[in-house]
């Protein structure tokens, strides 16, 4: 009897010892959440493995989880209503690259997050915690668990290697199925471009060998790189379609710019011509300080975030809300 326990003991002490030892990044993850804005702005680092490399393979090799994290994005109310107004835009600095992106939406909380898969690229981006069920106000550790699905909800980002993207609101969008081929939700590709894509090329490269799956409202992305180059990648009648930068600059808002085909700023979009003749007239030349005050410029009473990206040097910038007498900023990799 006294053998039997003792077996029974030690089995209990390895099983513990098992769950804690899988548990160990999600909760090293979930600890490292801290709150530093009361918009609110979370910030969290995630540690260890979040399994996006299975959506890569085929279909019956994909994680139940993994397919189920990004139903949620969806708002179909005010999608109808035609309320979309993101902008984004890069220009240069006196040391490099600089992205600017608006994210105007109706809810009011997000979450800044550091990712550091292992076989893919360091990133930063922003995440709608909305989605995923977390509430605004004092979470508990229970809520916080929905925050180990956030990897697949990024709304705009950038990795390691200078690559930005991020995600804009356009009146349709559809991409024609690959047979035998990985579809993608279109958050997800967010994601595939931040863990995997060197420069522009290859996220334009990377986003040609999926299908990306568009819910409501559908979207076109922009992306840029620490060397200059940046495009705007639209799906028109099922076929990606890419427009690159001409100049030294280049802008992205709510329309989609393979049909529109603008002049300069000449596109039905007030909030494309304030940022491209700004652009313009500083021949795409803008600090940090400049970029985030051209967002505020063209902010709208729904701005969530405004948030600009140092391609070269890494360093982000957030501000909340339209609140830009208080700008929030981090450094990929690190946590200020």
């Amino acid at each position: 009897m006294v053998k039997r326990a003792a077996f029974v003991t030690l089995g209990v002490v390895l099983l513990l010892g098992l769950c804690l030892l899988l548990w160990r990044a999600p909760l090293r993850t979930l600890a490292s959440l801290r709150r530093v804005d009361d918009y609110p702005l979370y910030v969290m680092h995630y540690y260890g493995d979040y399994g996006f490399s299975q959506l890569l393979e085929p279909a019956t090799a994909r994680s139940a989880t993994a397919r189920s994290v990004t139903a949620r994005w969806a708002a179909p109310a005010l999608a109808a209503s035609g309320a979309w107004a993101c902008t984004g835009f890069a220009g240069t600095t006196s040391s490099g690259v600089v992205v600017g992106r608006n994210f105007d939406w109706i809810h009011q909380q997000a979450l800044l997050l550091f990712t550091h898969p292992p076989g893919a690229y360091a990133s930063v981006s922003m995440v709608d915690t909305s989605y995923l069920g977390f509430p605004r106000e004092d979470p508990t550790l229970l809520d916080r668990r929905v925050l180990l699905q956030a990897p697949y909800l990024p709304f705009d980002g950038m990795n390691e290697r200078g690559v930005a993207v991020g995600m804009m609101a356009v009146s349709h969008a559809r991409d024609r199925a690959k047979p035998g081929g990985v579809t993608l939700d279109d958050l997800q590709a967010i994601r595939l471009v931040l863990d995997y894509a060197a420069d522009v090329e290859e996220a334009v490269s990377l986003l040609q060998g999926v299908r990306v799956r568009f819910g409501n409202p559908p979207l076109h992305f922009f992306v840029a790189d620490a060397s200059g180059h940046s495009a705007v990648i639209e799906y028109v009648d099922g076929e990606m379609v890419v427009t690159r930068n001409e100049e030294p600059w280049q802008v992205s808002t709510n329309f989609i710019l393979a049909e529109e085909r603008p002049v300069g700023a000449s596109s039905s979009c007030w909030r494309y011509n304030l940022a491209y003749e700004r652009l313009a007239q500083a021949n795409g030349i803008l600090s940090a300080a400049d970029a985030m005050s051209l967002l505020a410029d063209v902010s709208q009473p729904i701005t969530v975030w405004s948030v600009v990206y140092d391609l070269d040097g890494g360093a982000i910038d957030v501000a909340l809300g339209r609140r830009y007498e208080q700008v929030h900023s981090f450094h990929l990799g690190k946590a200020h």
